[in-house]
């Protein structure tokens, strides 16, 4: 197969979409060849593949199907004109808003160069069905994605990075510097991994600790005795005396539980 660059003559990137084309093909290849197959699965999403440039790596792959999803209109057009094959796995909409069940019976993974202004959301979408989501790779702004590869005590380290470290390995593959995009970004980008890891369910109440994490780093300057007043009560305990940075998934579990039974007290 002969890949190619796309014609960005022919879709113009929108800013109020995030758009930013991938044009590095060496990357594009790099980023799809992060898919190891964990959790076996065989169907891979691709969010926002705009005019196909990582699309047409997935295409040869004969270990799964590849779906993608687009927003633009003007990008679907392409896609169903130069990809004829991926047209009727082309879904037209938005990822936040998508229902998997419709498309997917079983588990399937991620991909996608993620539009910078939205990543957080996906993410989040993404921890709501996580057991069918068993690996994801992804290109975001660099920043984003070392917090959320970033180990605890690390200024980086924040809520996005418990929250997907509670459920998901992952591993920063590599930087990608704003040339290799048209138009160019302002900032550098990152690719990272997840795949999934062997925890089915939280030692504590899931919605709580949800809370408490994004409680505590919304003060995060603030030791976690101060920082969590909004949570209600918590008894004593030495992990009050430290920083939201410096406490693992494990240590956010423990602090969920101390809360919870206070509020089962009550």
């Amino acid at each position: 197969m002969n890949y190619k660059k796309p014609d960005n003559t022919k879709v113009r990137a929108k800013k109020h979409l995030g758009q930013h084309f991938l044009k590095d093909l060496n990357i594009a290849q790099r980023i799809v060849e992060g898919l190891s197959g964990h959790g076996g699965y065989d169907r891979v999403l691709e969010i926002g593949p705009g005019m196909g440039v990582l699309t047409q790596f997935l295409l040869p792959k004969t270990n799964f199907n590849t779906y993608v999803i687009e927003i633009d209109t003007e990008s679907v057009a392409y896609l169903e004109k130069h990809y004829p094959e991926l047209a009727p796995r082309i879904i037209a909409g938005d990822f936040l808003k998508f229902n998997p069940g419709e498309y997917f019976p079983d588990k399937f993974a991620i991909i996608g160069n993620f539009p910078y202004n939205i990543s957080s959301q996906i993410f989040f979408r993404a921890l709501e069905i996580r057991d069918r989501i068993p690996e994801i790779v992804c290109m975001l702004q660099k920043e984003v994605a070392q917090r959320i590869a970033s180990p605890p005590g690390n200024k980086d380290y924040g809520i996005l990075s418990v929250l997907l470290q509670a459920f998901y390995e992952i591993d920063y593959l590599v930087s990608v510097p704003p040339g290799a995009f048209d138009p160019p970004p302002k900032v550098q980008s990152g690719v990272i991994r997840l795949r999934r890891n062997g925890v089915t369910a939280l030692a504590c109440e899931e919605k709580l600790f949800f809370r408490v994490v994004k409680t505590a780093f919304n003060q995060r300057r603030k030791t976690l005795r101060n920082a969590l007043k909004p949570v209600g009560e918590i008894p004593d305990h030495p992990l009050l005396n430290k920083r939201a940075e410096q406490l693992s998934v494990d240590e956010f579990v423990t602090l969920t539980l101390l809360a919870q039974n206070a509020q089962e007290k009550n």
